[in-house]
């Protein structure tokens, strides 16, 4: 019974936002499953600010499953992004910086290994498969092939912002009065 409860309340996801109503992150947005967040009200973790119609019940209490929470305390949001492939991309748009195809991407040294490049922010970017077999272990003057963008470290609020240009496909009409994304529910 239990596992039949949480496969119907699986596509009922609670948006989380920071203690000053933004949510903390765009791409992924910031998504919490349903028995995270009821945890978090338990533990007094986090405001409800706004529901689904479902009622979710133990045998003492009962309660509308959240839609909206938002963290009691600020989480601050000026920490360096970590290094990663998800964030690469997102840095550089989900797209090849040499084509700017988006299938099939693959991290590129700009400034290949065997000639002393480094994998660092400032030397790396996403590139497609073929683009990156085509470059090879050559420079870019060598290959003739140049970065559409000079690979540079963002910052947190530059890889929210550029997470904003990427909404999911489904928004849930509670959620739309905290995100900034000229996105309209079809009917």
């Amino acid at each position: 019974m239990l596992q039949a409860a949480e496969r119907t309340l699986s596509g009922h996801p609670a948006l989380v936002l920071n203690a000053d109503f933004r949510p903390l992150s765009y791409y992924p947005l910031s998504l919490w499953p349903w028995q995270e967040v009821v945890k978090a009200v338990f533990l007094e973790r986090v405001d409800v600010i706004a529901s689904y119609d479902r009622l979710i019940h133990s045998p003492t209490f009962e309660m509308r499953l959240p839609s909206v929470v938002s963290l009691r305390q600020y989480v601050r949001q000026d920490r360096s992004p970590a290094f990663t492939r998800f964030n690469v991309f997102l840095r550089d748009g989900f797209c090849c910086q040499y084509c700017g195809k988006g299938e099939d991407l693959t991290f590129d040294h700009v400034i290949p290994r065997s000639k002393g490049g480094r994998t660092t922010w400032e030397n790396i970017v996403a590139a497609c498969a073929p683009c990156n077999l085509l470059k090879g272990g050559r420079t870019p003057t060598e290959a003739r092939m140049f970065p559409r963008l000079t690979p540079r470290r963002p910052d947190h609020f530059q890889l929210l912002e550029r997470g904003r240009q990427f909404p999911p496909g489904h928004l849930h009409e509670s959620w739309l009065d905290y995100l900034y994304w000229d996105v309209r529910l079809e009917a």
